[in-house]
Parts: C-alpha cells; structure tokens; sequence
C-alpha cells in the first residue's frame, strides 16, 4: 500500500506548479460533479465538542472508495496547533484493499480552494477584478489563487481580526501580480467588491456583513469553518441571493442555510455543471456558495494524486496489508515469528 506524506505532496505541487495542479483538479472535480449520481454519499459523521469537532467524511464510486479524518479546532492556533488537521484513505472497491493513505491537511485546502472555484466559474461575473477576504487564515492564500487561475482578479482587499495573519496574508501574496489593500474593518474592506469570500473559524453565530452593505451583481463564496449553530451571514442575505450548496442534507445540518428552509436553495454544485439549472444569469443578481466541503471533494483530490503519485513515482510502498500464499491462515503471520 502507498503511503503518501506531506513532503511526497510538496514534492508533486513543486512539479508540476501550483497552477497546473488547480486546474488538474478542477478538471477532475468537474467531471466528477457532473456524474453526481454514480457516486454513493452521505453526510459526515461527526462527534462534537465544546471546543470543536471530529469527522469521518466517507464517499464511493464502483471503483474507489475514500474517507477522509478531519478535525476542526478554532482555538488550536493559540496554542501553537492547526486549527484543521487530515488524513485520507483510497481504497479499490473490488477487493476492498486500502492503495493508499495520504497526508490531507494540505490536499483539503487546496480542495477546499478549487471547488469554490469551480462554483465561481458559474456564480461570479466573468469580468470579476475586486476581491475582498474577511478572514486571512490557513486557507486564505490558497481560495485566492485557485480564483486567480480562473478569474482576472486584479486587486485583493483583506481584513482579519488577528493582524498577524493579514501580516502573513500579504506576505505570502505579495510580488505574485495582485494589488493588495488591507482593512480596518470588515466595512472598509468590502465595498464595490466583485467577490466576497468570508473565511472565519469562530464556532459562533455571526453577521459579518448586511445585504445593504452589498453591491448589485457581487458573488459571495461563504467559506468559512461550518458546524450546526455556526454562520457567518445573515439570514437577509440568504433571502435575496441566488444560493448553491454542495449537498443539501449535509447543508442545512451545518451551512448558511441552516437558517432557513430548504426552498431557499436554489441548485446543488452538480446540477450547475451539468447544465440542469443555470447559475448566473446576469450582472446585477447576487449570488452565493454555501459550501461546507462534501466528501466527493476528497475523493476527488484523492484519486488525482494517486494518479499522479503512481505517474511520478512518489510515495512508498508499506507492508500493512497481509500478503499470504493461504489467505485463511492469518494466525500463521504470528506461528512464523514465534519459530
């Protein structure tokens, strides 16, 4: 069975450049969306804490299976800690044999990243130049470019609570052809933005801006850390803006519009990619991207880089799964040892 670790990924998106890996796996999630119902899904089993949250996300195909553990923990960051860590397993349905675990933190931001992109090329005006980030944290740098690689964003205005992280933000972002303006407010930042991504952790209910704050024809790609009891936007705005989830009963358990009814979804991510519905229709609608990562999101980037880590040779072989000439005689791996 493969092992792939953190350096292994490093190694794969120094390869082959952070953009061509995008649009691999924009490529794969697009296909893979668009075959919505061959895949086998349920929400995510999660254990919740006071203090955060555990989950297996699994999610199937007649080919492979995968899962993946993830936490999220707000608070971990003062204590010197990620706030979300993960691992990922791929594993061939015929046989049920794991091919494959994989180190995950890294792959679900880029993830994470891609799919709002993916959901921007169908909600976000094609000429979209002003971007404004409320909340500068571990996924911040990596929703900009995987938009960048899709949009021609010009210019970047960004705010966060913490100024060390609008400090990292910029850090990371700067020289790479974006403008970058920081705020003093979540008020100065996002006015006659093109695209609002809001990408707060805090396990809370919040309104981190009103519908009257808003301009006509802006995208709204609600990213941040989801869970029963946390939002970030209000309920006006969930009204009036044309809303897309990912998959609707895991959705209204943890996303925006666990504030309201169901009717106020207009379409799952699928049904735009495969042209049932279609997603904006003009230049003054506002529109929305309740995402709250759905594990067909996983299995995507799961299968990509084991593709790819089989194309470049990376990763390394690990003894975890018996090989025995008797399949029926597990006790002898111990009898072997003992002699």
């Amino acid at each position: 069975m493969k092992i792939l670790t953190l350096p292994d990924v490093q190694k794969l998106i120094q390869i082959l450049g952070i953009t061509k890996f995008y649009q691999h796996l924009l490529f794969a999630l697009t296909e893979d969306f668009g075959r919505w119902h061959q895949f086998h899904k349920s929400t995510r089993h999660a254990t919740h804490y006071n203090h955060g949250v555990i989950e297996l996300m699994p999610c199937s195909d007649d080919q492979f299976y995968g899962y993946k553990y993830v936490n999220g923990h707000p608070e971990n960051p003062s204590q010197g800690m990620l706030s979300v860590v993960a691992i990922g397993q791929l594993s061939a349905v015929a046989s049920g044999y794991p091919l494959m675990i994989s180190e995950m933190t890294l792959l679900t931001a880029l993830r994470t990243a891609a799919t709002g992109a993916l959901a921007a090329r169908y909600l976000a005006r094609s000429d979209a130049t002003k971007l404004a980030v409320i909340g500068n944290g571990a996924q911040a740098e990596f929703q900009v470019l995987a938009l960048s690689s899709i949009l021609p964003i010009q210019q970047v205005y960004y705010f966060d609570i913490d100024e060390k992280a609008m400090t990292k933000f910029h850090n990371n972002l700067a020289g790479l052809g974006m403008e970058l303006f920081p705020g003093t407010s979540i008020k100065n930042t996002i006015p006659d933005a093109d695209i609002i991504l809001t990408l707060t952790a805090a396990k809370k209910r919040q309104t981190l801006f009103t519908m009257d704050e808003l301009s006509p024809g802006v995208y709204i790609q609600a990213m941040g850390g989801d869970c029963p009891g946390k939002t970030e936007l209000g309920p006006d705005i969930l009204e009036r803006a044309k809303v897309v989830v990912e998959y609707k009963p895991q959705s209204l358990e943890e996303g925006e519009v666990q504030q309201c009814h169901e009717d106020a979804i207009y379409a799952e991510l699928w049904e735009l990619v495969t042209e049932q519905k279609p997603g904006r229709i003009n230049d003054t609608e506002i529109t929305l991207f309740d995402a709250v990562g759905f594990a067909l999101e996983d299995w995507s980037i799961l299968r990509v880089v084991y593709q790819l880590a089989e194309q470049y040779h990376l990763g390394t072989e690990m003894a975890l799964i018996p090989e025995l000439v008797d399949p029926k005689n597990l006790y002898g791996l111990l009898s072997e040892k003992t002699h």
